[in-house]
Order: structure tokens, then sequence, then C-alpha cells
């Protein structure tokens, strides 16, 4: 034990300013720092790892010269034991300010510090700009519901496996097959993100392998009609319909165009060129986020002219029913086919896609063609920048011909034998 070479209390209080601050020393690196203001600051110098280091022990006379000497020997205990008092004393402060924060986000609702909610939400706002509304909020509200109760609070960095399945079995037991295996993808971003910006080191996503623990997803097919016949008993049941002009109008233009249900609901007048015999949706209403042109076949345009005449000063061309400012619903198409006598198993809205991109495989007309005009995402990067254009004067043909197919089909004219379309279209 270093020899005291302070005598006793005293001596501090009596300690006077100078010029210049100065010390006094006690012996063993505790010192008392005494500032021209006249202020008196415990000081202790020590070395750990190599490194000279002052670790301050506070003020005198909050400090007494008994008290400062006890800190200075559970310092020197530390260090003997290598460990640096300085980085303890800052991890300690981290600690307590960390357990107030805790205890204030918990007190207004606010996710906790580098807890996967926190990131979760981070990751979220800045993918939602490269997705539609309607899906950005429905991932949030899978994460709200489902994810956040049993993992939000979790120090993101510290979760393991066990307990992300244990979550997603949850999800999994109500008989939500195909929204455990969404949250799984999800939650697998977050973890990815999380990695990207320091906050954890792996991914515990990746050790859950679907095939193995959680139950399969079956991909239903979407309900359309393919059989020729059948069709034009669809197209004159969608003629003779008496409900609301507008429905009338959209189930009429459905089968022409083959858009999503989405972006038919949501088409709008100032996307249209009636001369031009084009339709150009904007990326943001696109699945793909890419433009899209649709090639107006006759047929399309007499449609739109017809239902111009009620809905062309407005912003929507199949606005709702309830106000002209909203787009028509997205059980109005749906509502409209199970009147008509259809079931959902017979066909959807989105159903046209499938009759559309069946048909015209079967008479013959090329699969890029096809897969262009259904909007269907291009993986290569560079042939995408070009994708809203591309085959775009074969796409024209192809959708007049289409249309004068359905009109046939419609007025009850033969089916064409796939040989002669195919015949035909090399004309």
């Amino acid at each position: 034990m270093a020899k005291h070479m302070i005598a006793s209390d005293i001596s501090i209080r009596t300690a006077k300013p100078k010029d210049k601050a100065y010390r006094i020393s006690d012996g063993g690196g505790l010192y008392m720092l005494v500032q021209t203001s006249g202020a008196k600051w415990w000081r202790l110098d020590y070395s750990i790892a190599g490194k000279r280091k002052t670790l301050s022990l506070g003020v005198y006379d909050k400090v007494t010269l008994k008290k400062a000497r006890a800190e200075a020997d559970r310092a020197g205990k530390l260090i003997a034991d290598g460990i640096d008092p300085s980085d303890k004393r800052k991890a300690k402060k981290k600690a307590e300010a960390a357990a107030i924060d805790r205890e204030q986000r918990i007190k207004y609702g606010v996710p906790l510090q580098d807890s996967f909610e926190e990131v979760a939400r981070e990751w979220h706002e800045n993918r939602s700009v490269k997705l539609s509304e309607k899906h950005a909020d429905r991932i949030l509200l899978q994460f709200v519901k489902d994810v956040f109760p049993w993992l939000g609070h979790l120090t993101i960095g510290e979760i393991e496996a066990p307990e992300v399945l244990e979550m997603l079995r949850r999800v999994e037991a109500r008989g939500a097959i195909e929204t455990t295996h969404r949250i799984k993808a999800n939650c697998s971003r977050v973890f990815s993100y999380a990695i990207a910006i320091g906050k954890a080191k792996r991914n515990p996503c990746e050790d859950i392998k679907s095939e193995d623990v959680l139950t399969p997803v079956v991909h239903k097919r979407m309900a359309t009609i393919t059989d020729p016949k059948r069709v034009g008993e669809l197209l004159r049941a969608i003629t003779g319909y008496s409900g609301s002009f507008i429905t009338r109008c959209a189930l009429q233009f459905a089968p022409y165009v083959f858009v999503r249900p989405g972006e038919l609901r949501h088409a709008e007048w100032a996307e249209f060129d009636l001369e031009a015999a084009e339709w150009r949706i904007p990326a943001h209403k696109m699945k793909v986020k890419e433009k899209h042109i649709v090639p107006l076949s006759l047929q399309a345009v007499a449609v739109l002219r017809e239902i111009q005449v009620l809905t062309g000063n407005g912003k929507y061309v199949f606005p709702s029913v309830r106000s002209d400012s909203r787009p028509m619903s997205e059980n109005t198409v749906n509502a409209a086919l199970r009147r008509m006598g259809y079931e959902k198993s017979d066909i959807c809205g989105h159903g046209f896609r499938a009759m559309a991109s069946t048909l015209l495989h079967e008479r013959g007309w090329e699969s890029d063609v096809i897969e262009r005009q259904l909007a269907h995402r291009e993986t290569n990067k560079v042939k995408a920048a070009y994708n809203h254009a591309q085959h775009l004067p074969r796409r024209k043909k192809m959708m007049q011909h289409w249309a004068d197919y359905l009109d046939g089909l419609r007025d009850g004219a033969d089916v064409v034998p796939i040989g002669r379309a195919n015949a035909s279209l090399s004309v």
C-alpha cells in the first residue's frame, strides 16, 4: 500500500489558489488539483495496457480525503485485475442511461432502442418508398399483429432462430400458411438490414429451413375460364349485365386489356390517349414498379368512349358508386361476376389475365409478347429498363387479334382450330 502524503482534510481545506493550477499529491497516483478559481478536484493517474490515463474522483468537499482514498483503492484493485476503471465507469453510466431510456420508451409506447421493432420500423420506412401504399401497409400490419408482440421488445442482435420459429408457428397454427412464409421472408430482410447498419451480426432466419420446419404453401391458380365456348357465354352474360353502367363497362373492358384488377380500378383518364389507342400506366401503379403500355383495340376504345360521356370529366375511368373522387371498390367486379351466376371457383377479376395468357398461347402468339403484355417482371435489369415499349408493334397486333377473337366467341362464331389460328398469324 502506498504511503499517504496528505496529513489531513485540514491541509486540503486550507489550500489557496495560485496564479497557476497546482497539485497536492497523496501518493499512489492520487492527488488534489487546485484550480486558479479555487475549485479542488481529486484525480488518480494510473497506467493500464501500457497507457497513461487519469480518472476523476470528484470535487472536494463533496468527496472527502477518506472517500477519495477509498475510491483510489477500488480503482487500484480493478487495475490489478486488468480492468480499466475509466471504461467500467463509462459502461455503468451507459447502462444507467439505457435503463432510463427503456423506462421512458415503455412509458410513451416508443420501441426500445436496438429492439427488433425499432429496426423493423426503420427498415419498413426505407422499404415503403419502393412499394405500393397498400402493400406497405399490409407488411406493417403483419408485423404489428404477429411479430412485435413476441419479438418486438427483444434486442435484435440477440434474437436466436428458436425464438423466430416459435413466433412463426403461432401464425401457422391458425392456418395462415402463406402469411407465415411471407412474415419469415420479411423478418429475414429486417435481420439483413440490421447486419448492414451494425446492429446484428447474423440472420437467424437463415437457420430456419422452411421446407423442414414449416408447412409448405400450396399455390392455387386464379380461377378462370379457358374453354372458348364458356368464354363466349361469359362475354354474353357481361353484355347483358343489368347492374351499374360503370360496372358493366369495367367488365367489358377487363377481358380486352387483361391488366391486374388494381390497375383497372385505378385507371385515370389522364393516362389514356384514345387517338393513339394507348393506355400508359405509370410505374408507381404497377406491381413490378415499371411503366406499362397497353395497346387499345378498337373495341377497347369503343368502351372508353361510351363511358367517357359519364365519367370523362372526373379523375377515374371507373369511379366508386359512392364518390367519383375515389376508384371503384376492389370487390365490385367480383361481386358482379357472382351476380351473373359465376362462383369463386369459376372466375374472378384476376382470371381474365390467365384466360388471355392461356388462349393466346394456344393461338400461337409468342410467349415473349404475351408475357410483356401481362407486365410480368423482367429479371434482366438492362432489358427491364426498356420493357414498357418492348415488342410494342407486335403487341398492338395481338391486342386487336385478341379483341376480334373475343367478339367472335361472344357472337357465337365457330372456334378456330389452333392450327388455322397459327397459320393466320403468319400472314
